[in-house]
């Protein structure tokens, strides 16, 4: 993440296996999500060492309208970083 804006709120989920990531990461973008304003930019780090999340958290950015920045790996822990700022919202779609 060099160089991008500084991580809004740290995940620590390891350990944790299914479905405990996706809810814990599903709640922390709602909850970013109302605390800041709208117009405001943030960035979520999640780490954790369940291989789904792999697969689930793209899913659950493309869902959730948010943008998956990053993901690194690193001996079985992956660091998942996430923003608002996602091309949709740059565009402005899903705004009447």
């Amino acid at each position: 993440m060099a160089g991008r804006q500084e991580v809004s709120k740290r995940l620590d989920l390891l350990g944790f296996f299914c479905p405990i990531p996706i809810h814990e990461t599903k709640a922390a973008i709602f909850s970013l999500s109302v605390r800041l304003e709208s117009d405001t930019a943030w960035v979520l780090e999640v780490v954790c060492d369940d291989p789904e999340t792999l697969r689930d958290i793209p899913i659950l950015c493309d869902r959730m309208g948010v943008n998956l920045l990053e993901v690194v790996e690193n001996s079985g822990e992956y660091v998942f970083f996430i923003s608002n700022t996602s091309d949709k919202r740059k565009r402005g779609e899903g705004h009447e």
